[in-house]
């Protein structure tokens, strides 16, 4: 399953930069991860400074 932005995320866009198939774009309040492109490597998790993203 993919991961998945919780309502944590402060939108500063580390994860963005970090995901090597480009799973994370902007949405309307915070970042949000594709599924259908996410590759489920956990890359993004290392790279959120305040631990937003998980694997729901």
């Amino acid at each position: 399953m993919a991961y998945v932005i919780t309502d944590a995320c402060v939108s500063c866009g580390s994860c963005e930069s970090e995901c090597p198939v480009g799973a994370i774009a902007q949405g309307d309040s915070q970042y949000e991860i594709d599924p259908n492109t996410c590759v489920d490597c956990g890359t993004c998790v290392g790279a959120c400074p305040t631990d937003a993203i998980t694997n729901e």
